[in-house]
């Protein structure tokens, strides 16, 4: 029964194809053409539109047609409508096509597209009464080719020959469609030209229908062509634009003869300073070169030891300097045909610094120091201490000298023209004088609690170098820690166990003078505080605060008492103070205060202001 209704479905719809003008119109909207990379995915879209119809219409079959380029015939692959989607077997795209649909159109998919698929696809739209369209699109497949391949002749050409000779021969395989090779000489392009130039160009179709080519160039080769470059390049077509693809560049080997020769240095580049490898390097224009003598103009009759057409010089010195020129063997007897280079040598003598090597100086007194060095180009001083750049210029002017004038000197001496050449000299300069203490204060005060250790520092510079001694009163022990020197500066440091008011003095002396710093040490009494906060003996500790407030206040109202029969004279505040003396910051005060009005009140505190809580314990000293 189905496949009765598909017989009669379809001659229905050819019925309608009959007379698809009468009831309704279809538009179609395809691409005249579609280009995709071999091996890629086509996607052919066919959209199309019922414009005379009242409404769209419920059925529309859609099949898809494929027809070869030059054939008449064409093939169906698809139809389908909205209840089924059928791919007709036994074709060339039965497993490689797939299509989408919707109401507004329907997309054609080739999967692994072939060069075979370069053809025209057919899309046909039958809405029935609705109306029916056909249109059409052609796929173009690209295969972009192998790189170019050139090779060039390997035997020289001689620009004696009469007509164009073959210089190289490029290949570009693989390639659809076809691709065509271009021929450049230096970076121009080459066209034929009758006695000049010839391309000889070979296509071949391969049996998996790819294209090869290969060009061959004949060219008539002059003597400027030994340094030509030659290259090919391909040019083929790609999905919507046209690509290139160059070949590398060789250069062709011409024969000719030499007349012309040139010399010039190769190595070192830029100037040449003595210690210097000089390579000189001797090339002709003639082909295949001839071997080349070298000479020096200050000695012509004697031929310099060289390899080929290079000469080495190693290492060179000042007297290697002069006018070197070299000649080729074919070209004896031709004066003219020669090449030459003038070499001259750069030299820097060692640096002379006057005055030599140590230099003793006085506090105050000035001192002039000079560095020269003999050179072939112009120099530049410039004078360091301690890395440090302190002058330029060939004279150093010392002036008002301090022991931070003392140290090494050390000038540099370049060549701005060649960075390399470079030499330097050095001068030790040694300021004497009496002892100078490191530091403004002469005198340093300080405070520091009874039992502690403090160290006392002194620094000295000068020279000779002063020796160092100590005087301390007060301390039952000290000791000298650490004593070191370096260079003008002596450094000594003590220990001092602070017993009692402490002064030391630092005394430096040599045979120049001597200085003095003092250290004046205030011992602070060491005080006693002891407090306990455990929460178990809280409770203890607010008991026995509160029997020793009554117990206060009890003293206080006999007090009151007494005073008032007369018996205890109680002065004219009637206010009764306990103190020390001398109450250090640690130091503990007791005050305690009568009042005729209020009760008595006992006030605890410190001298420093802090309010002792109800758990410390306190220690009057």
């Amino acid at each position: 029964m189905a496949f009765l209704r598909t017989a009669f479905l379809l001659h229905f719809l050819h019925l309608c194809a009959l007379n698809w003008g009468a009831w309704g119109k279809v538009e179609l909207n395809m691409n005249d053409n579609l280009e995709v990379y071999l091996s890629d995915s086509a996607e052919i879209p066919c959209h199309y539109s019922f414009t005379d119809a009242d409404k769209e219409p419920s059925f529309v079959m859609i099949q898809w047609f494929v027809r070869a380029a030059g054939n008449t015939t064409r093939m169906r692959i698809f139809y389908g409508d909205g209840s089924q989607q059928i791919i007709d077997n036994n074709t060339d795209y039965s497993s490689r096509i797939n299509v989408t649909s919707d109401h507004k159109g329907t997309i054609l998919i080739i999967k692994n597209v072939q060069l075979s698929d370069e053809r025209e696809f057919f899309c046909q739209v039958n809405g029935l009464a609705a109306g029916n369209a056909e249109r059409k699109t052609h796929l173009r497949v690209f295969a972009p080719p192998a790189a170019p391949v050139i090779e060039g002749v390997l035997t020289g050409i001689s620009v004696t020959n009469s007509v164009p000779s073959k210089v190289a021969s490029c290949e570009a395989q693989n390639g659809f469609p076809k691709p065509n090779i271009t021929w450049y000489r230096n970076g121009l392009q080459l066209t034929p030209s009758s006695g000049y130039v010839n391309v000889l160009t070979l296509v071949t179709r391969e049996s998996s229908g790819f294209y090869s080519v290969q060009s061959t160039l004949e060219y008539n080769v002059v003597k400027k062509d030994k340094d030509s470059h030659f290259s090919c390049e391909v040019i083929f077509s790609v999905p919507g634009a046209i690509r290139t693809m160059e070949s590398h560049s060789i250069n062709i080997t011409v024969h000719y003869p030499s007349t012309m020769v040139e010399l010039w240095k190769e190595l070192p580049q830029g100037l040449v300073k003595e210690g210097d490898t000089v390579q000189l390097r001797c090339h002709g224009d003639g082909n295949p070169p001839s071997p080349f003598i070298f000479t020096r103009e200050q000695e012509p009759d004697e031929d310099l030891e060289s390899s080929g057409n290079l000469l080495i010089l190693s290492p060179v010195s000042r007297k290697d300097s002069g006018l070197y020129q070299c000649q080729p063997l074919d070209a004896v007897g031709n004066k003219d045909v020669k090449g030459e280079v003038q070499l001259t040598v750069h030299y820097l003598d060692p640096a002379v610094v006057v005055p030599k090597d140590s230099e003793f100086m006085l506090k105050g007194e000035g001192l002039i120091a000079t560095c020269n060095a003999l050179s072939s180009l112009k120099t530049k001083t410039i004078w360091y201490k301690d890395g440090r750049k302190v002058g330029e210029g060939n004279s150093l002017h010392l002036t008002d000298a301090t022991y931070e004038t003392s140290g090494k000197y050390m000038c540099e001496v370049t060549a701005p023209a060649l960075p390399t050449l470079r030499t330097s000299g050095s001068i030790h300069i040694i300021v004497q004088g009496g002892p100078q203490m490191v530091g403004e204060e002469e005198a340093v005060q300080l405070e520091e609690v009874t039992g502690r250790t403090v160290n006392l520092s002194c620094e000295v510079k000068g020279h000779p170098p002063p020796s160092i001694t100590w005087s301390i009163i007060g301390s039952q022990s000290w000791q000298e820690v650490v004593s070191k020197a370096n260079d003008h500066v002596i450094h000594s440091t003590v220990s001092v166990l602070v017993t009692s008011d402490v002064s030391a003095l630092c005394n430096a002396s040599n045979d120049m003078g001597t200085d003095v710093k003092a250290f004046s040490i205030k011992a602070i009494p060491r005080v006693t505080t002891t407090a306990s906060f455990s929460p178990e003996g809280g409770g203890v500790i607010i008991v026995v605060i509160i029997l020793c407030l009554l117990l206060l206040a009890v003293l206080g109202s006999v007090f009151y008492f007494l005073h008032k029969k007369g018996k205890i004279p109680c002065g004219r505040s009637g206010k009764q103070e306990i103190t020390k003396e001398k109450a250090t910051k640690d130091d503990i005060v007791v005050e305690m205060k009568t009042n005729t009005k209020n009760e008595e009140a006992v006030l605890l505190k410190g001298v420093n202001g802090e309010q002792k809580g109800p758990n410390d314990q306190v220690t009057v000293v």
